[in-house]
């Protein structure tokens, strides 16, 4: 279908140009990974009748259409009630824009507020201005028509007016931390024997959106081509106080494009991301006070919503290239989360659902966030909040920020047991570091800081979310610690544990109450950190919040309890055995009980070593991790009502292989002169060569990673005489070895000279005849290098849009070579018809056509710019003109964005 837009549509166009229509209201087609986003500042302090601002703040990253933004803000009291309402309407495309709302302090008949917590409360939606318009009435009216649909996003956050009273808190001695916050020197009343370890479990590097440099990060980064990559970001963050960063790249950008790359290599895809592996096990062997992670997000948000696959071992996606080859090591059905959900149990994976939507995210049998057996038992944490994903700040000063609370509410009722975390989501180099919020995670105090115990204590739903680094909640019930599951008989004690090393305090506490699998909802149980109740029969959970002063939240993971009128005393039974010598390992259990096992523990030499919850009860260790000898396995079971039973010991041998210590063995070798010369390597090792990188001069300029190895490079980047060539290769233990050094020479023709005068259109217009607006430095679309580019076409109508420049080409010439850089960016959906094109001359003074060098149309976009080059040395001795000329169909928008030209004789 070809739909006519009739405005030259300055934006990113890669999606096709149509819409959506729900409820009234359309929203524009956008690249499938990106959303509308609508966030709310709102201060939190404030004495009674004192005014403030509230800026709202919405984003939508490449939509295809402009959008009209409709919102409505309230402010609600302490009981609910509505006592102020503020509406509008905004235009949105492009740029984010920000909206400041003025309040005076005051409720609804403009009367003092008495002392309390208020909610400001932000829903807003983006759709099609034309639809938004056809509600009739006053603006409120529309826009509260245009906000019955169950897409608009909606936030909340709590402020406070004069000073109410502090609820009471019970003594906290905060847990030690794993950068060793200084403890006081009194004694913990309600110590636990964990350690707290702080970090992000969300962001991108240059293997996919990510590692924008700083300043310039604005936005999600092409497929692959930010500044930094994985080894970065765990610089970045170990540098910055994390305990932990997790990698999460999107899982189908490895094959070097947002969309499908039908021409990508599975083996270049799948090399990538065991690359990122590699680096994340390299950084943690060589800084063991941190730990790196290296996972990927899966799913694309309008088809169900992005979550993360936590440290899993294998690329998972649903790509193919031409040849019908997976770009992937595991095939998973897009959108298709059920079938993730088994797929991720079989491998041992766990995950997070990211940034959750109530509106139409993970899907199962039709159902919004629908409940699957194995997806409870993978899925241990979902976020609750977020800094924005695309922020630069590096100063943990971050005002754009999102809560998730109602979608996190909704896992709970629909049955799955999360812990909540507050992420970053960071594209840009700043990891960690835009803001003060963090995920806390509770590991046993002396154990080592490594993926084995920490994805342990994710398993355990062991962790809180704070947007405060400096502060602790862990919520516990009958001394059982937030994140079990157990059987309760009698009275129930829930108790908010919160700690701050900064001098906050709390200024609100809630504990909440719910129903597993009820669908029902989420309710405030008490507002005191120590409550006292004798819950009903039957199935329960409870998580606590705590608001400080500074209007910064915390959330504790909850406890689930199964309320019985008798307690259970009997305990399970379990025995333990092991299979496997070497490589990966089986640890397994046998374990029953009267009433129900919830989970095993297994233990080796009576260290934790990881948990399962549901029954065969087993899971894989790598042998590495253990020495060679004997060594003692236990299995520890738990029922519903806390009973335990630790299994005989059963005692088996680990007999790993000697550790490769045998270096590789290279040899290097240069061929040419001039031109385009060669550098190629011979390499051998006894277990194998993973790369060989090239030096000339002590210089890198390039690696190769599958034998024959070899490179090839421009003359032109090195001096006439002499140059040094030098072999680097390495193996899979990290053993490397360096070749013998190789002269060899160079001898370059007479040096280039460049006949093109401002090919960089840095210098705006001088040198170019073009037609009016064509050379620009527009943001909407980026230039290969520095701001000014050629845009020819893009209005998706008719329409001729023509650059070119005359040149001199000597009669001495003996090479004359035309380049430049071209990206296409089109809304067409053929991939046979084109419409639009645009074709590179070569026109003499009189504009006759002397010779089309190339023709390009909308069938080569996307991908990004690419380079094209052209001998045009049968004109030398003329003057010609260099005539860029595109022609657009009547309808559907295709820009065709030239840039960096050259001609350079010699």
């Amino acid at each position: 279908m070809r739909i006519s837009l009739q405005a030259k549509l300055r934006g990113a166009l890669i999606a096709a140009a149509c819409s959506i229509a729900f409820s009234g209201a359309a929203i524009a087609a956008s690249p499938d990974h990106h959303e509308f986003e609508a966030m709310l500042e709102a201060p939190y302090q404030g004495a009674a009748g004192d005014a403030r601002e509230f800026v709202l703040r919405f984003a939508f990253p490449d939509a295809q259409d402009p959008n009209t933004v409709a919102w409505r803000l309230e402010l609600l009291s302490p009981a609910g009630e509505r006592l102020r309402t503020w509406h509008g309407e905004e235009r949105l495309y492009g740029a984010a824009i920000e909206v400041a709302v003025p309040w005076d302090g005051r409720g609804r008949a403009r009367e003092l507020l008495v002392d309390g917590h208020y909610t400001a409360r932000l829903s807003a939606i983006a759709g099609d201005p034309v639809a938004f318009r056809t509600h009739p009435g006053s603006l409120a009216q529309r826009v509260d028509a245009v906000l019955a649909d169950p897409h608009a996003q909606v936030q909340s956050w709590d402020v406070e007016v004069g000073k109410p009273r502090r609820p009471e808190m019970p003594f906290f001695e905060p847990l030690p931390t794993g950068r060793g916050v200084q403890q006081k020197s009194a004694p913990a009343t309600a110590s636990l024997p964990y350690t707290v370890y702080f970090g992000n479990l969300h962001s991108q590097t240059n293997d996919s959106d990510g590692g924008g440099a700083i300043p310039g990060c604005s936005g999600s980064q092409g497929a692959q081509t930010g500044a930094f990559g994985p080894n970065d970001a765990f610089v970045y963050a170990d540098g910055h106080g994390l305990d932990f960063l997790l990698s999460s790249e999107h899982n189908h950008y490895f094959d070097g494009s947002s969309s499908t790359n039908t021409s990508a290599s599975p083996t270049t895809a799948k090399n990538r991301y065991a690359a990122g592996r590699t680096a994340a096990s390299n950084y943690n062997a060589a800084n063991p006070g941190f730990l790196a992670l290296y996972g990927m997000e899966w799913g694309v948000i309008s088809g169900g919503g992005h979550l993360n696959i936590i440290d899993g071992h294998l690329l998972a996606g649903w790509e193919y290239n031409s040849s019908n080859q997976l770009l992937a090591d595991i095939f998973t059905t897009k959108s298709d989360y059920a079938n993730l959900y088994v797929v991720m149990k079989q491998q041992g994976w766990i995950g997070q659902f990211n940034h959750p939507s109530t509106s139409d995210q993970f899907p199962v049998g039709g159902t919004v966030f629908g409940y699957h057996a194995d997806g409870d038992e993978v899925m241990v944490a979902a976020e609750i909040q977020n800094t924005s994903a695309f922020s630069d700040n590096t100063t943990e000063t971050e005002t754009s920020r999102s809560t998730y609370e109602s979608a996190f509410n909704l896992f709970l009722e629909r049955g799955y047991h999360v812990g909540p975390a507050t992420n970053q989501d960071n594209h840009c180099a700043n990891w960690g570091a835009s803001w003060t919020n963090r995920t806390g995670v509770l590991l046993p105090t002396g154990q080592v800081l490594d993926a084995a115990n920490f994805e342990a204590a994710l398993r355990a739903r062991r962790f809180f979310a704070t947007s405060d680094k400096n502060s602790q909640l862990i919520l516990t019930a009958n001394g059982r610690v937030m994140g079990e599951r157990f059987t309760n008989s009698g009275a129930l004690t829930l108790t908010a544990n919160y700690a701050n090393t900064a001098g906050r305090v709390a200024s609100q506490v809630a504990i909440y109450e719910g129903v597993p699998k009820r669908n029902g909802t989420v309710t405030l149980l008490s507002s005191a950190a120590v409550t006292t109740i004798t819950p009903g029969n039957g199935e329960h959970f409870y998580y606590a919040k705590v608001t400080q002063d500074d209007g910064k939240i915390l959330w504790s993971a909850p406890i689930w309890v199964t309320q019985t009128t008798s307690a259970d005393t009997t305990p399970p039974s379990v025995s333990a055995s092991e299979s496997g010598t070497s490589g990966t390992i089986t640890l397994s259990a046998t374990a029953s009980d009267n009433a129900g096992v919830t989970q095993v523990e297994f233990y080796v030499d009576s260290v934790l070593k990881g948990t399962d919850t549901t029954s065969p009860y087993s899971m894989t260790l790598d042998s590495t991790t253990l020495a060679n000898g004997s060594h003692t396995l236990t299995a520890k079971a738990f029922d519903a009502a806390g009973n335990t039973t630790t299994s005989s010991p059963v005692t088996f041998s680990i007999s790993n292989a000697t550790a490769d210590t045998t270096p590789p063995t290279v040899t290097a070798s240069e061929s040419g002169t001039s031109g385009t010369i060669t550098l190629s390597a011979t390499a051998s090792d006894d277990v194998g060569v993973t790369q060989v990188e090239f030096y000339v001069d002590s210089v890198l300029k390039g690696t190769d990673t599958t034998s024959p190895y070899s490179m090839t490079l421009d003359s032109n980047t090195l001096s006439n005489g002499s140059h040094t060539l030098t072999a680097k290769a390495f193996d899979a233990a990290g053993n490397t070895t360096t070749s013998s050094p190789v002269t060899f020479t160079i001898d370059n023709a007479a040096a280039a000279v460049e006949r093109i005068v401002n090919g960089t259109f840095e210098s705006g217009k001088t040198g170019w005849t073009a037609t009016s607006g064509v050379i620009t430095k527009n943001s909407s679309v980026a230039a290969h290098g520095g701001v000014w580019k050629a845009w020819l076409n893009g209005y998706g109508s008719a329409n001729t849009e023509t650059a070119y420049q005359s040149v001199a080409i000597p009669s001495t010439a003996t090479q004359a070579t035309l380049s430049f850089w071209l990206d296409v960016i089109t809304s067409e959906t053929t991939t046979t018809t084109a419409w639009d094109n645009l074709t590179i001359e070569i026109r003499n003074s009189s504009n006759t056509v002397l010779a089309t060098l190339g023709s390009y149309s909308n069938l080569n976009g996307p991908g990004g710019y690419t380079q094209k080059s052209f001998d045009v040395l049968a004109w030398k001795g003329q003057t010609v003109r260099v005539y860029f000329k595109g022609v657009e169909g009547s309808s559907v928008a295709t820009s065709f964005i030239v840039d960096d030209v050259s001609l350079t004789t010699r």
